[in-house]
This record gives C-alpha cells, sequence and structure tokens, in this order.
C-alpha cells in the first residue's frame, strides 16, 4: 500500500522523499551498529545508503536531462515546414542562428555543473538532518526500557542512634552509599557494561557492643558482584585487627598501606541463610556461603582506632582483583572524614 501511495507523487516529490528517509534511516541504523557492534544492524544500514546512493544518481541524471532536452521533436517539425517554405526557412535562418548562438550549447560544462551542484548540496542537507539525529540522543532524554542504576534511598531521614551522637563526626549510612554508589563503580570492579540494580544503607551499630559502636553501612549489588562498604567507630587498630585475623579464619592476609593509612587484605566466607517461605515458615541452618574478599583500612593516618571495610563477593565465588578493592578505596575513602584526635 505505501509502495503504491508512493508510486502516486511526482519525481520530483517521490525521490527527494526516498532520498530523505533513506539517508537519515541509514545514518541513524549505522551509527546504532557502531554503538553495538552489531553487524546485522550494519548490513542493514549498508543496505539503506546503496539504496539513497542509487535514487541520487537518479535524480541526477532526471535533472541533466530537464537542463539538457533532446533536440529530435524541434528537429523534425523543422523538417515538415521546410518543403512548403524555403524561401521564408532562408530568410529566418540568420535570426534563427543569432537566437541560437545566445543560447548555451547542450553539453555546456556550466549546466553539468549546477546539475551536480544541486544534487550535493541535496545531499548535505539531508545528511545534515542525518547528523542531527545521531547526535540527539546525547542530549535528549532515552524513550528506551532500558534498566536506569539503582539510586540511594533520599527519603526522611531516621533519628540515629545514641552512638552515632557520641562519636565525633562518623558518616552516616546514606553517605557511604553516596559515596560507594558512583558512576563507574561497574568499571572499577571489571564490569562496565553493568549497571547497580539496588543500593542501600543502614545506620547500624557494631555487633557485642551494647549499642555502643557506630557501624554505618552501605551495599550496591550489580549482576556480578556486590560491594558492602562499612565504617567501625571503635578502638581496635590495625595492627591489633591484624593480630586478630590469626585467630580467625581469614585466608590469604596481606598488609598494606593505602593512601597513607594502614590496611590489610582478607578473604573469609559469607554466611548463608535459607529461609522457607512455606507452611511454617521455618528457615535453614546457616550455612556456609561464598567467598569474600575485604579490604580494611584505617580510619586516620595515626591508626589511633575504627576502621573501614570494603567487601566484594558474587554468588557464584568468583572474585574481581584486588587491584579492585584497592581503586574503590582511593575513591570511597577521601569521603569519609578522617577520625580527629581524642
Amino acid at each position: 500500500m505505501l509502495g503504491f501511495l508512493l508510486r502516486l507523487l511526482p519525481f520530483w516529490v517521490r525521490e527527494p522523499l526516498l532520498i530523505a528517509i533513506g539517508s537519515v534511516l541509514g545514518v541513524r541504523i549505522m551509527y546504532l551498529a557502531v554503538r553495538d557492534h552489531d553487524r546485522v544492524a550494519a548490513g542493514l544500514g549498508v543496505v539503506f545508503l546503496v539504496f539513497t546512493a542509487i535514487r541520487v544518481h537518479a535524480v541526477i541524471r532526471a535533472l541533466r536531462a530537464r537542463r539538457n532536452p533532446s533536440p529530435t521533436a524541434s528537429a523534425d517539425g523543422a523538417a515538415v515546414d521546410a518543403a512548403p517554405q524555403p524561401q521564408a526557412q532562408a530568410q529566418a535562418q540568420p535570426q534563427a542562428q543569432a537566437v541560437t548562438g545566445s543560447r548555451p550549447r547542450p553539453d555546456t560544462p556550466e549546466k553539468e555543473h549546477n546539475a551536480w551542484g544541486q544534487a550535493v548540496a541535496a545531499v548535505a542537507v539531508f545528511g545534515a538532518l542525518g547528523a542531527a539525529l545521531w547526535v540527539a540522543p546525547r542530549f535528549m532524554p532515552s524513550d528506551d526500557n532500558a534498566p536506569q542504576p539503582a539510586s540511594c534511598s533520599g527519603g526522611t531521614h531516621e533519628e540515629l542512634p545514641k552512638a552515632y551522637k557520641d562519636t565525633p563526626r562518623p558518616v552516616t549510612g546514606e553517605e557511604l552509599c553516596k559515596a560507594l554508589n558512583r558512576p563507574d563503580l561497574a568499571e572499577l570492579l571489571g564490569t562496565p557494561e553493568e549497571t547497580a540494580t539496588t543500593a542501600s544503607s543502614t545506620n547500624n551499630t557494631a555487633p557485642l557492643t551494647d549499642g555502643k559502636v557506630a557501624q554505618p553501612e552501605a551495599e550496591v549489588t550489580f549482576d556480578t558482584y556486590t560491594v558492602n562498604v562499612s565504617a567501625t567507630y571503635n578502638e581496635l587498630s590495625t595492627d591489633q585487627y591484624v593480630k586478630l585475623m590469626k585467630f580467625g579464619d581469614e585466608k590469604d592476609v596481606k598488609t598494606l598501606t593505602v593512601l597513607g593509612r594502614p590496611a590489610v587484605l582478607s578473604s573469609d566466607h559469607t554466611m548463608k541463610l535459607e529461609i522457607n517461605l512455606g507452611s511454617g515458615g521455618s528457615g535453614g541452618p546457616v550455612g556456609e556461603g561464598p567467598l569474600a574478599r575485604t579490604l580494611s583500612v584505617a580510619l586516620d593516618r595515626k591508626d589511633r582506632g575504627g576502621y573501614c571495610d570494603i567487601t566484594v563477593w558474587s554468588t557464584s565465588g568468583a572474585l574481581p582483583n584486588d587491584s579492585a578493592l584497592l581503586n574503590i578505596a582511593e575513591k570511597v575513602l577521601p569521603r569519609i572524614p578522617e577520625r580527629p584526635v581524642r
């Protein structure tokens, strides 16, 4: 039906319309093919561009034919009138030659140049339209259904526990979440194509401290990895923390320095808790979850107590390189105020 309607249009309306559609679609599809590395889309874009080139060639030929009409018809008419009026033809010949001399010859380069110029100008206009459609998605909101990265909760602030009021300059869970949920976090983890699915934070207190030690926490989840950041405002130095690790199940313990602060890398298994939502709602025993890698960094350069834990794990058990934890620490730690002198 659409093809039938296009054939009803005049040539000088139909062809520019086809050139406009072909150039815009071809440029747009080629852009998407290059961005998404899609060979099928690239082939489709080439088809549209070749179609457009054929239509441009047809318009150029029509322009040449229109500016250089064939002299056959006029020559035939002159031959019919030549027999009965030889004398009139002889008298009119000088005037005809004068008129003919004032007209451009059919193969005049100037006319051919004009035809090519108009065709090139038309292609340039449609190319500009295609470029505008190419650049527009960068400056206009997208209408696609691509998942948007999760954001930290910006709701009403809950009242902080008393431990936060007794701690000088503590960071809150919401501040930790904003520091952790960076646009480049997936790239730091080595999975730049992923987007955060969840982002959450809490203003907890450390366990076994009777609510006297502030321990804010934030967590960001991707399809591959989960990253957790917490700050513990106790009196434990990094050196004491390392000694405690030797009595625990931590593996691959490695001491180092991060941003001038004492730090330690360690590995330990997460806990796995199964909850049965069937009859009775009973839960299974707590088991051993996948291995997690943790970077613990002192809250200040003097290591006067307290530390920040950056932990990464995945349900598959795979872990990123330690360099990923170090890169995350270098981005997050400057957002956490150093512990002041007490």
